[in-house]
């Protein structure tokens, strides 16, 4: 009976690190606030910094800007390509955006102040597939997850899980 209860219990605490390794995050563009501008040279671009992060289905963009001055538009591929601002997906101007990555695939940003997204201020994430999501092998943290101030939480569902796992832990420990 002890033996078939470890078993469960460990079980269940695999399964619950697995879940901790596939939780949605917020990821504040470019790794720090005020990140939204126009690049300062090719090796600035918020491209390279993309190419860098790992984005999955669940995950949300947070941008920090100044929304008297600029804005987030998220276009199409010819749009994006183009720098074409006429006719977005969506418009975000508020200077605290945040979109979530609800499909697997590439999604596409420009400045919608004039004449930035000529000037290298756009972004072009690709969100990995759900069969992509846990290869086995823990992942390496995005650069917003190094460095910058973290975003807070939208829900309390992360400290719920903390909690549990705690408490499970202390459980655990109480069985060997």
């Amino acid at each position: 009976m002890a033996v078939s209860s470890r078993r469960l219990t460990s079980s269940l605490v695999f399964f619950l690190l697995f879940l901790s390794f596939t939780e949605a995050k917020e990821i504040l563009v470019g790794g720090k606030p005020e990140a939204w501008k126009i690049p300062s040279s090719e090796s600035d671009s918020l491209n390279k910094w993309a190419e860098n992060s790992r984005f999955r289905i669940g995950d949300s963009l947070v941008w920090k800007y100044d929304g008297g001055k600029d804005s987030v538009l998220q276009v199409t591929e010819e749009a994006y390509t183009s720098c074409n601002i006429s006719n977005p997906i969506a418009e975000y101007k508020d200077g605290n955006t945040k979109v979530k990555l609800d499909k697997s695939g590439p999604f596409y940003f420009i400045s919608g102040a004039k004449g930035h997204c000529e000037q290298g201020q756009k972004l072009h994430v690709i969100v990995m597939s759900q069969k992509h999501r846990y290869t086995g092998i823990s992942p390496a943290p995005s650069p917003a997850e190094i460095e910058g101030p973290a975003v807070a939480p939208t829900s309390s569902a992360a400290g719920f899980k903390a909690s549990f796992l705690a408490m499970l832990g202390v459980l655990v420990m109480g069985l060997f």
